[in-house]
């Protein structure tokens, strides 16, 4: 039933209330949520409609704080309040007193709370609340000193407008491309919700983004709107983004061991979608995915959609409906976290059977942009109560017995007879020694049997595409599943269909393992007991891979590691002329005929660089086993490495082959480190080619060079054991580097391009030095060609083979155009986003920046490279997601958007006003810049018979990989 008018008063009565009992009871709609340990059981928290007014805030926050509340039922016309006394350990009596108050609609409802609790308040002696500095427990104040873990009872704490408006202008001060001022982006999408007139909005940044210090809020999973009053207000509050034990210095052990308290709680981790749940003040129940509510166009049913759907399930086996949720959600100022786990929906890594399908719910925090959440046991206690599935999870006192338990599920990835994904650990942290402590997450991710079944899903993709599986792990078992994988797939030709709709995964896999009578934990087991699968019979052929940039010590751990163990050591600084990565391929070819183990000395700071380093390798030795030496560029941590990795290279003068920092300006010396820092690509073993690597070490680019050469050293003794003789002592490990450091003097110095530097050296130097990184001796003579344009190239045959699928699904008229287009030749051999033409750089002073920083990225990844003048080398890499397809009858297009590569530094845009690419024209009159006049045609007028433009939907997420580059002036 609608809500009652309000009418103003003094006492913010509210008139017209029904008479019924039953009527009042439903729209009072209140609910008691439990109090902490001050000594009360219950506080009263009244119905969003109600608390809009200044009499029931002033009600519920005082009982918030003094401790009072008041059970609230209606018998006939008479509001009865029983108001809790103290507990034994506070006061001397348990009893409820009951006072009552005439809650007729000429006193208003108002009144009636009024005079309850100035009662009560008076029998306390508690000062009313204009006389005290705060409503807000000591306990739930900003920056709580008080354990998750071991509250009594839930959180509660009030949104405060100005703390919500300063978030917001932080978010909103970086709402552009390139990021604001203090080094973060931030994107807003604005969402109408379904069955209410409010309109909620969702803030996103990058992933690496919340590494970095100072944000305005690390809420990953965040939505904001502005209620009836005009005040900014948190909707929705997911998680502070949470780490992989390990992945950032905070969640390293030994920082982990000295900055958290205990009490530690461990919960499975479920393998799902994260759905938010809460409630708006109109009574609406709210329902997210991470970054979206409400149906998508791109897709049959969106991740929020699904969630509304579970929620109603869940609801009705405890007879209770949306807007009581939205209700109690809304009183407690709370978002309700849960993992949708639901195989018929979307399937993941575990399987979940209709038994085991549904919303499990593992967390319950604040609306505030600051974390605070409530404890496992309270979240338990509101999944019973509303529902909802419960996570398992436990309590350890002390972190080393909580390293002791996760190293032992981890050997297997079983816990109480079910394979999980992990656990997340849920304790409180603090920055440093003195600093106040906070709620805080991190998890721990298990490797096995994961891995394994993420290796039979792209082996099993592979041969659907006709392609040979790659896999390095594992071996016996993978061949067995192939095999039987083939099988399937020759009697069923409808299972590969599936398959490449990541439908039927779970299956083919589950159904292998049944045939076979084991679990994934089982092989695991079986292996390790075997002593298979852990390196431990690797003797020989091993390449240990730097991943770095300029100043992270690489060369020195290198030269450390070839002292001690006399393995090979090869710097591509010495390869000169032609063809440099492949002869520096070959070159650790005939170094691994003589040595077991080698260093390829590189930067091999990009994909690229990884990709045809290890498949040229592996033409001459299949066999080889390639460990990436990664060190790690953590985004929280930039401006201090960027910082160190300057003082390193300033500092040892001229003693590199590439940067003569005593001899070049100090300014170009950092341009050029800079260019490697934009370019860098993290390791990332689930992409191709990382996923050559057997493993990964991960380095700390802040750390001496002594503790990067003891990590590498104890992690490949532990992998390769019998790759080792004697281990080398701490004093030998000293004495490396000590002769690293003193010893080392390059042999052959080159000189390589300042970032963005267009001027020519001249003839002289030509001839006289080399002008590459790399080692080129001099510059091929033919004249150099200027770009174009930049753009971003994707695979023809995943763009052609998508353009079939949508158009041979569509009605005649609708595949009219790519039935034309196709049959006479006019679809493009190749595609491309164009990023910025040459014609386009001098339309604004921002193209133009923009041009020249893609001409100096050329510049040097060419230099680099020791490429060709004339060499169109890929700068970078960037995700591009298939929108639209938009057509008339002389030009069709993609609309698409681009995203980032994980981990990159590079934002890669275009100046175009809207990213697209074209698929073909008419005819050869008709240039393919033409697509621009189309879309602006288009956002304008729309699509249909009136317009001549037809649109379709790219169904599903298709997001391609993408390869940047310059296109050069024809010669």
């Amino acid at each position: 039933m609608p809500s009652p008018a309000l009418k103003p008063s003094p006492l913010s009565a509210v008139d017209n209330l029904p008479n019924s009992p039953t009527d009042l009871e439903e729209d009072v709609a209140s609910v008691i949520a439990p109090l902490d340990s001050s000594g009360f059981e219950q506080s009263l928290v009244l119905s969003p409609h109600k608390a809009n007014t200044e009499e029931s805030r002033w009600l519920e926050e005082d009982a918030s704080d003094s401790g009072q509340g008041a059970l609230v039922s209606v018998q006939s016309t008479r509001l009865l309040l029983a108001l809790p006394e103290p507990r034994p350990d506070t006061a001397s009596s348990t009893n409820l007193r009951s006072s009552a108050c005439p809650a007729s609609p000429t006193n208003g409802f108002g009144i009636a709370l009024r005079w309850a609790a100035l009662q009560h308040t008076s029998r306390q002696g508690v000062e009313p609340k204009s006389t005290r500095q705060s409503s807000l427990p000591t306990k739930y104040r900003r920056r709580s000193h008080s354990n998750m873990v071991e509250r009594e009872g839930a959180p509660h704490r009030s949104q405060d407008v100005h703390e919500v408006a300063e978030m917001l202008r932080g978010l909103q001060a970086h709402q552009s491309k390139k990021g604001g001022k203090g080094g973060f982006s931030c994107k807003k999408n604005t969402f109408s919700v379904v069955g209410s007139d409010i309109t909620v909005d969702s803030w996103r940044m990058q992933d690496w983004d919340y590494k970095k210090p100072n944000l305005p809020t690390y809420a990953r999973g965040l939505f904001t709107t502005t209620n009836s009053k005009g005040n900014p207000e948190i909707v929705v509050r997911g998680y502070d983004k949470f780490f992989n034990h390990g992945e950032v210095r905070k969640t390293e052990w030994r920082n982990v061991e000295q900055n958290t308290r205990g009490l530690y709680e461990l919960s499975v981790k479920e393998n799902g979608c994260i759905i938010f749940i809460s409630g708006l003040e109109d009574g609406t129940l709210l329902v997210c995915s991470k970054h979206s509510t409400g149906p998508r166009e791109d897709a049959d049913t969106s991740h929020a959609i699904a969630g509304e759907r579970w929620v109603d399930k869940h609801l009705a086996t405890v007879g209770k409906s949306r807007r009581d949720l939205a209700f109690k959600l809304r009183a407690m100022n709370a978002t309700a976290v849960a993992e949708l786990c639901d195989d018929e929906f979307e399937e993941h890594v575990l399987a979940y059977n209709p038994e085991t399908a549904g919303l499990y719910l593992h967390g319950i925090n604040l609306n505030l942009p600051e974390f605070v959440t409530y404890s496992g046991k309270e979240v338990d206690r509101f999944a019973t109560e509303w529902g909802f599935k419960k996570t398992m999870h436990l309590i350890e006192e002390d972190i080393s017995q909580v390293k002791t338990f996760l190293d032992k599920v981890a050997e297997t990835g079983s816990y109480d007879g079910r394979e999980t994904e992990g656990f997340v650990i849920r304790c409180q942290a603090r920055d440093s020694s003195g600093a106040p402590w906070e709620d805080w997450f991190f998890k721990y991710k298990f490797e096995e049997p994961y891995l394994m079944y993420r290796q039979w899903r792209e082996c099993t993709k592979a041969i659907i595409a006709g392609k040979p599986p790659k896999y390095k792990k594992h071996k016996d078992i993978t061949e067995q599943y192939l095999q039987y994988a083939r099988r399937r797939l020759h009697e069923n030709p409808e299972i590969g269909k599936l398959y490449n709709q990541n439908h039927g995964i779970i299956k083919l896999r589950d159904d292998f393992l049944a045939e076979r009578g084991l679990k994934g934990s089982d092989i695991i087991r079986q292996e390790l007991e075997a002593g298979e699968e852990t390196g431990s019979a690797v003797t020989k052929d091993v390449v240990l891979v730097p991943v770095a940039t300029i100043g992270c010590g690489k060369t020195t751990v290198a030269l450390a590691l070839a002292k001690l163990f006399h393995w090979g050591h090869i710097q591509n600084d010495n390869i000169q002329g032609k063809q440099r990565p492949q002869r520096f391929a070959s070159k650790i070819c005939e170094t691994l005929a003589e040595y077991p183990a080698m260093i390829a000395d590189r930067n091999n700071h990009q994909r690229r660089e990884r990709k045809q380093l290890i498949e040229d390798v592996q033409k001459i030795i299949p066999k080889a086993h390639f460990v990436a030496l990664h060190y790690v560029h953590d985004r929280g941590n930039f401006d201090q490495i960027r910082q160190i990795m300057r003082e390193r290279v300033l500092s040892r003068g001229d003693n590199h082959q590439t940067i003569q920092a005593g001899s070049k300006g100090q300014e170009e010396i950092i341009g050029i480190m800079e260019g490697f820092l934009h370019r860098f690509e993290p390791v990332n073993l689930e992409r191709d080619p990382d996923d050559g690597f057997d493993f990964v070490i991960d380095l700390d680019v802040t750390a001496s060079s002594r503790e990067n050469l003891e990590t590498v050293v104890a992690r490949l003794n532990s992998e390769y054991p019998k790759l080792f003789g004697k281990m080398p002592t701490g004093e030998d490990l000293d004495n490396a580097i000590e002769a690293a450091l003193s010893d080392y003097k390059p042999d052959i110095k080159h000189e390589i391009g300042d970032r963005g530097s267009n001027k020519s050296k001249g003839k002289n130097n030509n001839k006289q030095q080399s002008t590459q990184q790399n080692g080129a001796a001099q510059k091929p003579k033919e004249k150099e060609r200027k770009p174009e344009y930049f753009g971003i190239t994707l695979p023809t045959s995943r763009i052609t083979s998508i353009l079939d699928a949508v158009f041979q699904a569509a009605d005649a008229e609708s595949a009219k155009m790519y039935r034309i287009l196709h049959s006479q030749r006019r679809v493009q051999s190749e595609f491309h986003v164009t990023l910025i033409h040459r014609a386009s750089a001098g339309q604004s002073p921002q193209n133009q920046e923009y041009w020249d920083s893609l001409v100096g990225l050329h510049k040097n990844a060419r230099n680099a490279e020791g490429a060709d003048v004339n060499a169109e080398i890929e700068l970078g890499q960037c995700k591009v997601l298939l929108e639209r397809i938009v057509w008339n009858d002389r030009v069709m297009c993609f609309v698409v958007r681009l995203n980032p590569v994980d981990g990159s530094a590079m934002e890669w845009r275009s100046v175009n006003p809207m990213a697209h690419v074209t698929v073909g024209t008419a005819d050869q009159s008709i240039k393919p810049v033409e697509s621009n006049d189309l879309l602006a045609r288009w956002l304008k007028e729309g699509s249909g018979p009136q317009t001549g433009i037809m649109e379709t939907q790219v169904k599903g997420y298709v997001e391609l990989p993408g390869s940047v580059k310059p296109f050069l002036q024809r010669s």
